[in-house]
């Protein structure tokens, strides 16, 4: 558990870097006079910061008092006080440095080689596993290596764009899949010049007609494609109807098209009505990868070879395995996250890294933001690591100021989903225009059914390798966690959101109900120890 808000500098730093990425950095590549303006500013701040820590460092700043005076220096809380502000000041700074140029090497927008207007086709590398869209159409992203104009002229591209490819070349893409170097012919689509201009980019797209396969994927690419084929059809296949709560279930409508979409990722066989009961009760999260799904496979991991390896080799082999699960899976900013995180606190039970979440979570924003600045815009990038903040720091603030009030078994849960909420709703508003509060208490249900759903999906999967007939006896039970997950996400989708929320009141209440929940709890803290000092 989080005992208040205990800065580091891996916290200052990720703070300096959110702000750098997020912030300066959009001012940065507003204008040509920006450029010349920030190394102005940044270069001596940073200089006097990196300076002074050092200083402080040289008299005893971070010492502890017994430790300074053992070393024969002489420091006072003042000095340092000072010392530590300094230090994280200039974390803070590098931290700034590091979001503006991260934000740097990401290109201004795609270069097609010729006038937008006159695109006839693209050619590129398929980026991500085929999935579903609007209208039947499949989407996919592509990444640019040449453009077809009118006239059959053909020049080199760069840059990345989503293509919606029409629904009789969804078999082809998914057969091929990830890494495929194809071409396809149709036009472009939401470009816009003035923003491409000033190198913001826009929401260029690019509708496909035909679709060529011009070179396989790699032979490891190939394989996993393959894979993920039979896993799919076997999650399915066709079988004998099930009535659940009055209602008939078929292959594709029942379990199968769930289990697929929670285990691997894949939506093709997801019913769109059950998605969007998801998307109006406020817990698309539940169907999107992430921790709370890396945890439940991370806990199968932990309790299949925790006790003949031990915890130290166990937790070294559930890296290995998580790790080429999420190559399996696929390149997802809120799984990259998940899986990021497990691999530092794995190095935290080796004790290379200190034992603090909030310390890790910081850490990983900084790494996965430097490995891959283009996730850093991404929505679920943004979501998850802002819900996981909001546990740490506002869930874990509510679980000291309701001790004993609420039972243990939902303070946490509950916590832990207003924390989320809170920290959330201002990211949420901005893009969706909603708040469903519903999917506090919705989630509350949700995640344990969940968790119950996967891990019977999961022992499924093995058995149905093996003897259909054994796998056969477990279906009855998905079917059955299917339906009370489709009733509870039903009846949350009723409830009415919070439609057309101004944008700037909703983020400062936010950020003062957060600032609040956090010094509240601190003070009953510090309230308690002093209670225990005296009994």
């Amino acid at each position: 558990m989080v005992k208040g808000l205990k800065l580091t500098p891996v916290l200052a730093a990720a703070a300096g870097c959110a702000a750098g990425f997020y912030v300066l950095n959009p001012l940065f590549r507003s204008g040509p006079g920006m450029g010349a303006v920030f190394p102005v500013l940044f270069a001596p701040v940073a200089a006097i910061c990196f300076f002074r820590s050092l200083a402080a460092c040289r008299a005893g700043g971070f010492l502890a008092p017994d430790a300074a005076k053992n070393a024969g220096l002489r420091a006072c809380p003042g000095r340092r006080f000072a010392g530590l502000a300094n230090f994280y000041l200039a974390a803070f700074a590098a931290g700034l440095a590091l979001g503006l140029g991260a934000g740097g090497t990401i290109p201004r927008g795609n270069s097609y080689g010729l006038p937008p207007e006159s695109l006839r086709g693209l050619s590129g590398v398929l980026l991500e596993d085929p999935g579903p869209a609007a209208g039947g159409k499949v989407r996919a992203a592509l990444s640019l290596r040449e453009s077809l104009g009118a006239g059959g002229a053909r020049v080199s591209a760069r840059g990345s764009i989503p293509v919606y490819f029409p629904p009789e070349a969804g078999g082809r893409l998914r057969e091929f899949g990830r890494g495929t170097l194809i071409f396809a012919e149709g036009r472009l689509a939401g470009y816009d010049r003035g923003r491409a201009e000033t190198g913001k980019g826009g929401g260029d797209f690019f509708v496909s007609e035909t679709l060529h396969v011009l070179k396989p994927a790699a032979a490891p690419e190939r394989f996993r494609t393959g894979l993920r084929l039979g896993l799919a059809g076997r999650f399915t296949r066709a079988r004998p109807p099930v009535s659940v709560f009055g209602k008939t279930l078929r292959a594709g409508e029942d379990w199968g098209g769930l289990s697929l979409a929670l285990l691997l990722g894949i939506r093709d066989s997801l019913d769109s009505g059950l998605a969007g009961l998801y998307r109006d009760a406020g817990c698309s999260y539940v169907l999107a990868l992430s921790g709370m799904h890396l945890a439940v496979l991370a806990a199968l991991v932990s309790f299949l070879l925790k006790k003949p390896l031990g915890l130290k080799f166990s937790a070294l082999a559930g890296a290995l395995i998580i790790s080429l699960y999420c190559l399996f899976v696929g390149s997802l900013p809120s799984l990259n996250r998940a899986v990021l995180m497990y691999l530092l606190g794995v190095l935290a039970i080796l004790g290379a890294l200190p034992r603090e979440p909030l310390s890790l979570l910081s850490l990983s924003f900084l790494i996965q933001l430097v490995l891959s600045p283009r996730s850093g815009f991404s929505l679920s990038f943004i979501l998850s690591y802002l819900a996981l903040a909001g546990i740490l720091i506002v869930g874990e603030s509510l679980c000291d100021i309701f001790p004993g009030k609420i039972p243990e078994g939902l303070l946490k849960p509950l916590s832990a989903s207003l924390g989320a909420f809170l920290v959330t709703a201002p990211v949420t508003v901005y893009f969706f225009g909603t708040l469903r509060p519903a999917g506090i208490l919705a989630g509350l249900a949700l995640v344990p059914l969940t968790t119950a759903f996967m891990t019977v999906s999961l022992a499924w999967l093995p058995l149905d390798l093996f003897s259909p007939f054994l796998s056969g006896l477990l279906s009855p039970l998905l079917s059955l966690l299917y339906g009370l997950m489709e009733k509870t996400v039903g009846l949350a989708a009723r409830v009415p959101g919070l439609a057309e929320m101004p944008l700037v009141p909703v983020t400062l209440l936010s950020l003062g109900l957060s600032v609040f929940v956090v010094c509240l709890a601190s003070v009953l803290r510090l309230k308690r120890s002093r209670m225990l000092s005296f009994a």
